[in-house]
């Protein structure tokens, strides 16, 4: 964990839903993390994190992936280590989209839906997705590199209406 004016070093994203009722199909949700150099902070990801991936220098990794949720706390997480993060990385945003491969769901249709973000035993976001309850995607949390280098956190709960792999791309766009 870093001290007071350090910046952010290990940070802990964590993603909680319960399964889907009796004979409905699976309800799936997946973070996501979308990396953007310090030149175009607000352009296209250099990389996206997610369920089946890795950032390339393995700073930001799953620890944990569900693909149904399970009524037992927090299932899915996500480390990010903006310790280790190149200077070549100026900012990082962080969301969670659901699945759409059963029909259209919103995190409205998502029971017990929550996230937390932590660094170490300090909580710097938690949430339950009711401000976007009609939305498919939403961003969570953007960090950003101040000036000294020190990473910080920004609460960015926003709401889209994508399916994972558009949501990707677009997530960390200024218009948003």
């Amino acid at each position: 964990m870093s001290g007071v004016g350090e910046g952010l070093g290990k940070v802990e994203v964590k993603l909680r839903w319960d399964p889907s009722p009796h004979g409905e199909p699976p309800r799936h949700l997946d973070i996501i993390a979308a990396t953007y150099s310090v030149g175009d902070p607000h352009g296209r990801p250099v990389y996206v994190v997610h369920h089946d991936s890795r950032s390339p220098d393995g700073t930001i990794n799953m620890l944990r992936h569900s693909e149904t949720g399970m009524g037992l706390g927090f299932v899915e997480a996500m480390v990010l280590e903006f310790d280790r993060l190149s200077a070549a990385y100026g900012r990082v945003v962080v969301g969670v989209g659901i699945h759409q491969d059963s029909g259209p769901r919103t995190f409205g249709e998502m029971a017990n839906a929550g996230v937390v973000v932590v660094e170490g035993y300090r909580q710097l976001l938690a949430d339950d997705f009711a401000g976007v309850a009609d939305a498919t995607a939403a961003t969570v949390a953007e960090f950003t590199r101040d000036a000294s280098g020190a990473w910080q956190f920004h609460e960015m709960v926003r709401g889209y209406d994508s399916n994972p792999a558009l949501f990707a791309a677009e997530m960390g766009s200024i218009g948003q």
